[in-house]
């Protein structure tokens, strides 16, 4: 028996801000940095639970990392 992939900390269904870490159900749109709303700012906190990533930048993109949910490239964003 396979255990099932845990599904990545940007994948959807997303229940937290990425940029706030705060449930999207009571985020305010106005809550979001402009530098993140621009493209400017990688995700600081993992949208499935909320938890703060360990995030880093580099000159060609970023990656972040949730516990829980794994780490993302921003290379893969690209990709999809």
């Amino acid at each position: 028996m396979q255990a099932e992939p845990v599904p990545g900390p940007l994948q959807p269904p997303l229940r937290y801000g990425v940029y706030t870490g705060l449930e999207l159900e009571v985020q305010d749109p106005a809550a979001v940095p402009t530098a993140a709303r621009l493209g400017l700012e990688p995700p600081r906190y993992c949208g499935r639970c909320g938890r703060r990533m360990v995030v880093q930048v580099r000159p060609d993109g970023w990656t972040a990392r949730c516990s829980r949910h794994g780490t993302v490239d921003s290379t893969e964003l690209d990709r999809r």
